[in-house]
Order: structure tokens, then C-alpha cells, then sequence
């Protein structure tokens, strides 16, 4: 629960598109990109907008829920104290409504996130059968990302590790079963250096970075490490590829089509007996190898400069 239980948060959130959000800068006559240089510099104070007005209304409800975080821990043989954190959310939406007794509403999260989960239980898992890493490795599942990432972000307002001792982390969430991929979408591509120790894994087996397709969407802020990033530790959010071995791009992006359109959130998203599990297989390789070598290269990996997270980064780093 959040200290307030939510009161400090806007009366109203919501996302809009760049062009729509330059558009209404010029109807309250500013300019975007003058502003958002200035808003860069310290000292910026918010300017109206005037002549604009705004109008909304919600309908919601208010659920209390008694949930838990599940974490774990394999100690490191040298620094102990700092951490590579693997993050996943456990959690789904539940039973849906229905009129129909017969239907199954099951909201059963087999893509999003039960492989996820099973992806940091396996290299948690790899990591404690030995040889034991120099830094500590922790396993974070966190619970009612699906209801507004507030597992997450309790363990980022009450974190059992100290911030400034973990050392960066890895989020996965909903890896999907289409087969191996000559690359990996980066979600907030050009974020840390973390993106750095990828890439180098990447080469070894001749894959590369595909930067987020749909940034406008807006997901870099909408899965559990934001809880993380914006607390300054760096994270990363790698997502399954696109260019498919097995019939390149247009199989992937009609892959991700169909998922998004007939089975994400909802009870048709479950385990089939047709899942491509070789891509999953080779991704959650590549998280394990960037959480082992960090756990044993003494490496800090940061934000890359310019990012809105960097200064937290530095501050903290800074008061170690």
C-alpha cells in the first residue's frame, strides 16, 4: 500500500501522443522543444497553458488486497552486500465476469507473466547450483503489477536491499513462444549501459538490439522496473524479437498481432501444446549470462547520460 494510500497521486493520468502534445503546445502558444530544453535546466519552473481547457470523467472503484512479494537470495562469495536483482510479476487479473456459467473466465497469464516467473526461478535456480557468484543475486516476483505495479513499487519505497547496493537489475515480462528470433526488443532502448553488457551478449551468438517498435505506447513506464528506475537503479526490459528465424519479421509482427488481439488479459492466454519454447529458451540465456557476468565483473553499470534517471544514479553512487 502506499503511504497515503494513493492521495498524493494527480486527480487524473493518462499518455497522448507526440504530435497530438505538440499540437496543443502550439494552441497555448509555446513551442515543445523550447520548452523541453528549458524544463532540462535547473531552475525550470512549469509555465502555463493558457487558453486551453480540459474535461474528464472517471468511474472507478476502490478494492483493498492482501497480496505478497516473494524474494530470494543467493549470497555472494566477495561483496555480499550488492545485488543483481531479477525482477518478474506473479500476478494476474484473475477470474473475469461472465453470464455464462459454461465459460471459462480464467484470466489464467500463462504468457503474461507465468513465463516471466518461471524464467527468473530458473536462472535463480542455475545461480545457486554453483559455482557461487561474488556479488549476491536476488530473485524478486512481485505481486499486482496487473493492478497498477504495486508489488513493485512498495519494494521500492520499502526496499529490504539498500538502493544504492543494487547494482542494476533485469525485468521479464511476457516472453512469448514463437521460436527463436535474430534479435531482442529493447523496451526503452537507449536507457542504460546496461544495454552495453546486451549487446555484447547479443554478438556472441550473432542476434542484435531492436529498439521498442511502439514507444508511443508508452511501455517502458508501464511494467515493474519503473518502480526501480525511477529510484535511479538501472534496469533493463528485455522483450522477445521480432525477425524470426523461421519467417522474419512479418511471422514475428503477426505473432505479437495476434497475441495482443485474442489473448492478451484474457482467459485464452494459456499454455498450448504447439508453444515454440526455443526462443524463450535462448532469451532467458541471455538475461542469465548479464546477470552472471555482472555478478562477478565488479562492473557499475549507469544510466547513459541524459537520461531523466542518471542524476539519482550519480547521488546515490556518490554517498556510498
Amino acid at each position: 500500500m502506499r503511504n497515503d494510500a494513493g492521495a498524493s497521486r494527480a486527480k487524473l493520468e493518462g499518455w497522448i501522443q507526440l504530435s497530438h502534445a505538440t499540437e496543443l503546445f502550439k494552441a497555448a502558444g509555446l513551442d515543445i522543444d523550447k520548452m523541453r530544453a528549458a524544463a532540462n535546466k535547473r531552475g525550470f519552473k512549469a509555465v502555463p497553458m493558457t487558453g486551453l481547457k480540459a474535461s474528464a470523467t472517471i468511474n472507478q472503484t476502490i478494492e483493498f488486497k492482501d497480496s505478497r512479494n516473494v524474494i530470494g537470495t543467493v549470497k555472494g562469495s566477495e561483496t555480499p552486500d550488492e545485488h543483481l536483482l531479477l525482477m518478474g510479476h506473479w500476478d494476474h487479473l484473475g477470474k473475469g465476469p461472465s453470464s455464462d456459467p459454461n465459460e471459462d473466465t480464467i484470466n489464467n497469464g500463462a504468457v503474461d507473466n507465468a513465463t516471466g516467473t518461471a524464467a527468473i526461478l530458473e536462472i535463480g535456480e542455475k545461480i545457486a547450483a554453483g559455482p557461487k557468484p561474488k556479488r549476491s543475486v536476488t530473485v524478486l516476483a512481485v505481486t499486482l503489477e496487473e493492478s497498477g505495479l504495486l508489488g513493485s513499487a512498495y519494494f521500492g519505497e520499502n526496499p529490504l536491499i539498500p538502493l544504492e547496493k543494487i547494482v542494476a537489475g533485469i525485468n521479464i515480462d511476457a516472453m512469448q513462444p514463437t521460436g527463436p528470433a535474430k534479435d531482442v526488443v529493447v523496451v526503452g532502448a537507449g536507457a542504460s549501459q546496461l544495454e552495453d553488457t546486451l549487446k555484447a551478449v547479443l554478438a556472441e551468438s550473432n542476434r542484435v538490439i531492436r529498439p521498442d517498435p511502439s514507444p508511443q505506447n508508452g511501455y517502458f513506464y508501464r511494467s515493474d522496473h519503473i518502480s526501480l528506475a525511477k529510484k535511479g537503479v538501472p534496469m533493463l526490459y528485455v522483450d522477445s524479437g521480432i525477425d524470426l528465424i523461421e519467417g522474419g519479421e512479418a511471422a514475428g509482427e503477426a505473432a505479437a498481432k495476434k497475441y495482443t488481439d485474442d489473448n492478451y488479459h484474457k482467459p485464452s492466454d494459456e499454455y498450448a501444446d504447439d508453444w515454440n519454447l526455443a526462443g524463450i529458451e535462448a532469451d532467458v540465456k541471455v538475461d542469465y549470462e548479464i546477470v552472471n557476468r555482472l555478478a562477478n565483473n565488479g562492473e557499475w553499470p549507469n544510466w547513459y547520460d541524459g537520461n531523466e534517471f542518471k542524476a539519482l544514479r550519480d547521488a546515490q553512487r556518490k554517498g556510498q
